[in-house]
Formats: C-alpha cells, sequence, structure tokens
C-alpha cells in the first residue's frame, strides 16, 4: 500500500494518533519537569536523609527500562489492588524515568554557580528554601536548556509505550500496529509515523536552540 493510499484511508487516525503523542509528551514532560525540581531541591538539601532518598530515587528510575516499568504498573499494582487506566499507568511511566534525568541535568545546571554567590545569599540572611527559590534554580535551569531540549524529545519518544497497552486513540507507534492489522500497511506505515516523529523532533530542537540563545547565562 502505497503513502497517499494510507493517508487518503488512514490520515484521520494518524492525526489523532499524533495527537495523542503530544498531549502525552506535554502532559509527562510538565510533571516529570516539576518533579526534577522537586527531586533537585531535595539532592541539595541540608538534610542528609532526604539527599540519600532523592539520590536512592534517581538512580532507580534513570536504570528502570520503561516497558517493564510500564508492566509493573499495569500488570503488578492490581494485585495490590490498585488498578490504573491505561492512559495514566503510560502518563506515570513516561513523568517517573524522564524526572530522573530532568534532576541529573539541574544538578548539572546546579553545579555551574559559583560558590560565592550561594555565600552572598547566607550573608544576607536568606533561608534554604530563598537561595534555591532565588538564586540557584533559575540559573540552573537557563543553563539546562537543551539539555531539556534532549529531555522533551526523548519523553515524546518514550510515549511509544503507549503502544504495549490498548489506548484509544493509539498513538504514533500504536497507529502502525493498527493499520497493519486491518490492512497490509507494511513499512510504509511505519516510514509515515517515523516522518512525523523526525519532523517533530527537529522543530522542538530549532525551538530549545533558540531558547537557549536568549536566556543562556554568559560566564
Amino acid at each position: 500500500m502505497g503513502i497517499q493510499e494510507l493517508l487518503s484511508r488512514f490520515g484521520e487516525r494518524y492525526l489523532l494518533a499524533l495527537l495523542t503523542t503530544y498531549r502525552l509528551t506535554a502532559s509527562a514532560f510538565a510533571l516529570a519537569l516539576l518533579l526534577g525540581i522537586a527531586v533537585t531541591v531535595l539532592r541539595v538539601s541540608p538534610i542528609r536523609p532526604l539527599r540519600a532518598a532523592a539520590e536512592l530515587y534517581v538512580q532507580i528510575f534513570r536504570n528502570i527500562p520503561g516497558a517493564s516499568l510500564l508492566i509493573l504498573l499495569v500488570y503488578a499494582l492490581p494485585y495490590l489492588e490498585v488498578v490504573l487506566s491505561y492512559y495514566a499507568a503510560v502518563l506515570i511511566a513516561t513523568t517517573l524515568i524522564p524526572s530522573a534525568f530532568c534532576s541529573e541535568y539541574l544538578m548539572s545546571g546546579v553545579n555551574t554557580i559559583g560558590a560565592g554567590q550561594i555565600e552572598a545569599a547566607r550573608s544576607l540572611g536568606m533561608t534554604f528554601l530563598q537561595i534555591v527559590r532565588t538564586v540557584v534554580l533559575p540559573q540552573a535551569v537557563r543553563s539546562s536548556v537543551l539539555p531539556m531540549t534532549n529531555l522533551l524529545v526523548a519523553t515524546m519518544l518514550t510515549t511509544a509505550l503507549a503502544s504495549q497497552v490498548p489506548l484509544n486513540p493509539t498513538d504514533l507507534t500504536g497507529i502502525v500496529s493498527y493499520i497493519n492489522t486491518h490492512a497490509v500497511g507494511g513499512v510504509t506505515a511505519f516510514l509515515i509515523s517515523a516522518v512525523l516523529y523526525c519532523t517533530t523532533a527537529v522543530i522542538l530542537g530549532q525551538l530549545g536552540s533558540r531558547i537557549d540563545r536568549k536566556v543562556r547565562v554568559l560566564r
């Protein structure tokens, strides 16, 4: 089946799949960013148990395969009488893993901040949370724009986990299985999804580069 025939027959489903991928990506990345910031604050806190817990969180979710985490959420949690919808399970899986990497990128930004700035803030009588909110996080985020852009693209690709569960409407990866179940899409069906993924990634990369040039911390 050619590209034109595929698009004429399944074009609307491709559009729904693209929108589902975008919705999952936006939701997961926003939650991962918030969670990553919270974990980073704990990692730089003066309370040692909190630092240890945050480091453990990062090590776990940075190294666990996404498919394994999704299997635990969908098939293991019901044994504990916790039943999640497929969408919620995919959203959680695509949030927890990127949040660990988000914290790592923010920590790299934190390490670029001079100790003199922290000491100056302390000398002004600022509390730990005030220092984090006004001195540390703003500079860490500005220094991490490009890594965060890469993380956004990676989060979009991670949403392909949705193809492993009966999500409706499905995502860009799941639509390929749907097409090949109802017709003979073959490699062409994969090609269309790949082009949509690549086009989105290029656009996000360009936007990230522009934002980085505007907010980069010059040292």
